[in-house]
C-alpha cells in the first residue's frame, strides 16, 4: 500500500515536516478555503502543491499532493436546489484542473449537512490520552432538548429518550455548549460554529428528501461527473457515512455494503469507486470489513484504516475511536484483503495496483495533548497508527527468512 497522510494546509498544527518524519510517502489534502460549488483553479491547485513540496525552512519536502480529500459536493447538488447545475459544471472543471496537475485519486462524500458527527472530541481513555467519541444518549439529548428538532423523540427508542431527558437535566450550560460545539464541528468548513439556527436551517432543506430521493440525486451527480473522470483517468471514491446510521432525521445512503453496491452498479465505471473507511463503516456491527475489502476490492481506490470500539452491538450505538489495532474491526484481516487485491491488480496489469492508505484519525497522546490539532488528526497518535499498520503489512508480505 501507499502510505499517505492527511494535511489540512498551512493552518494545520501538524506540519509537512511532521508528516515526513512520521514516514508518510505522500500527502492527502484539499483546498479547504475554496467555497463549496466553486471551481478549483489551476493557480490554487499549484499553490497547494508547492506548499506540500516545501518544508518550513524552504527546502524540498520530497512529498507530493497525491490524493484529494475532499473535492466537496455542495448541499445544492445533494438537494438539487439553487445553483446545483452550475455546481456540477464547476465540479467537472475542477476534475479537469486536478487531472492536468497530475492528481488522479479524488475522495468525496455524499453526507447531508454534517461531514461527520461526534459528541466528545477529547474523551479520556484508560492510558491518559484522549479520543473522539459518539455517545448516543448525549446525541439524543442534543437533538431533542437542545436543538429541539420537531418530532425528534420519534427517531429514538423509548429508553433512549428517557435516558436523554435525564442526561440533559444533569447538564449545566457549559456542558450543553460543549456538546453543541462538538456536534457542530462536523459542519463543513468549521470547527467553531455552535449556531443552532444555522444547523436547523440546513436541516430544513432535507424535510422533503428521503433516502430514495437522495440516492436518485447521487446517481444523477455521478452520471454527470463519472464520464468526465473516466476520460481524464481520474478515480473518484466515495467516503461512507460517519457514523453509518441516520441522524437528525437526515437520510443516509452510504452506510453498508449494499449501499456501495447500488451506487457502483448504477454508474458502472472503473472511475466510480469507494473509499474503504474501516472506522466509519465499523460503527455498524453488520458491516463485515474484511469481507467488504475483498468483495469491493476492485473498486476500492482509497483506504482509511482506523478502528472504533462499539459500546453495544446495536445500530445505532455509542462508540469511540480506539487504537488502530484495537477496536472491533479485525485490522490484520482487512490489511490482508487489501494486499491480496493489490496482488490481483498487478496480475491484471492495472496502473492503479497500489492502493493509497492513510492511518485515519488517532488518539491524542504525549505532546498531542498540548498541540490542539484538528480534531481526530494528532501527530503522534497517527504516527503510532501508521507504524502499527506498516508492521502488519510487513509481517504479511515478509517472505521466508534466509536462515530457513
Amino acid at each position: 500500500m501507499r502510505h499517505v497522510w492527511r494535511w489540512f494546509g498551512p493552518i494545520d498544527k501538524v506540519t509537512i515536516a511532521d508528516a515526513r518524519q512520521a514516514g508518510a510517502q505522500g500527502i492527502v489534502t484539499a483546498l479547504h478555503h475554496v467555497p463549496y460549488g466553486a471551481v478549483w483553479t489551476p493557480s490554487e491547485i499549484e499553490k497547494r502543491q508547492r506548499e506540500v513540496a516545501t518544508l518550513p525552512d524552504g527546502t524540498p519536502s520530497g512529498l507530493a499532493w497525491e490524493v484529494v480529500e475532499s473535492l466537496p459536493v455542495s448541499e445544492e447538488i445533494k438537494t438539487q436546489t439553487g445553483d446545483w447545475r452550475s455546481h456540477i459544471a464547476n465540479y467537472k472543471i475542477s476534475l479537469e484542473n486536478l487531472a492536468q496537475a497530475g492528481i488522479s485519486t479524488i475522495c468525496y462524500n455524499f453526507m447531508p449537512v454534517l461531514d461527520w458527527t461526534r459528541t466528545d472530541l477529547t474523551w479520556r481513555v484508560s492510558n491518559g490520552g484522549t479520543t473522539m467519541r459518539f455517545d448516543l444518549i448525549d446525541f439524543a439529548a442534543f437533538d431533542i432538548a437542545i436543538l429541539k428538532r420537531r418530532n425528534a423523540a420519534a427517531d429514538y427508542a423509548p429508553d433512549i429518550v428517557r435516558d436523554a431527558e435525564r442526561r440533559h437535566a444533569l447538564m449545566d450550560d457549559a456542558a450543553r455548549t460543549k456538546l453543541a460545539r462538538s456536534i457542530n464541528s462536523g459542519l463543513p468548513g468549521s470547527t467553531e460554529d455552535t449556531s443552532l439556527n444555522s444547523l436547523a436551517a440546513q436541516l430544513a432543506h432535507y424535510e422533503n428528501i428521503d433516502a430514495a430521493m437522495l440516492r436518485r440525486h447521487f446517481v444523477d451527480f455521478l452520471s454527470e461527473v463519472v464520464p468526465v473522470a473516466e476520460r481524464l483517468g481520474v478515480r473518484l471514491c466515495c467516503h461512507p457515512d460517519d457514523p453509518p446510521f441516520p441522524l437528525l432525521g437526515l437520510p443516509r445512503i452510504m452506510s453498508t455494503e449494499a449501499d456501495y453496491r447500488f451506487i457502483l452498479d448504477a454508474v458502472d465505471s472503473p472511475a466510480n469507486g469507494a473509499t474503504l473507511c474501516t472506522g466509519s463503516l465499523g460503527a455498524r456491527p453488520d458491516n463485515d470489513l474484511p469481507g467488504m475489502a475483498a468483495r469491493l476490492g476492485p473498486r476500492v481506490h482509497f483506504a482509511h484504516l482506523r478502528n472504533v470500539r462499539r459500546e453495544t452491538q446495536t445500530t445505532p450505538c455509542s462508540f469511540y475511536e480506539d487504537e488502530h489495532l484495537g477496536g472491533d474491526t479485525d485490522m490484520v484481516a482487512v490489511v490482508a484483503a487489501l494486499l491480496r487485491e493489490e496482488t490481483r491488480r498487478k496480475a491484471e496489469g492495472r496502473s492503479d495496483a497500489i492502493i493509497p492508505m492513510r492511518p485515519d484519525h488517532g488518539q491524542d497522546i504525549l505532546d498531542d495533548l498540548k498541540r490542539n490539532a484538528q480534531p481526530g488528526y494528532p501527530a503522534i497518535g497517527r504516527l503510532k497508527g501508521l507504524a502499527e499498520l506498516r508492521g502488519v503489512e510487513q509481517a504479511l508480505t515478509h517472505g521466508p527468512s534466509r536462515s530457513q
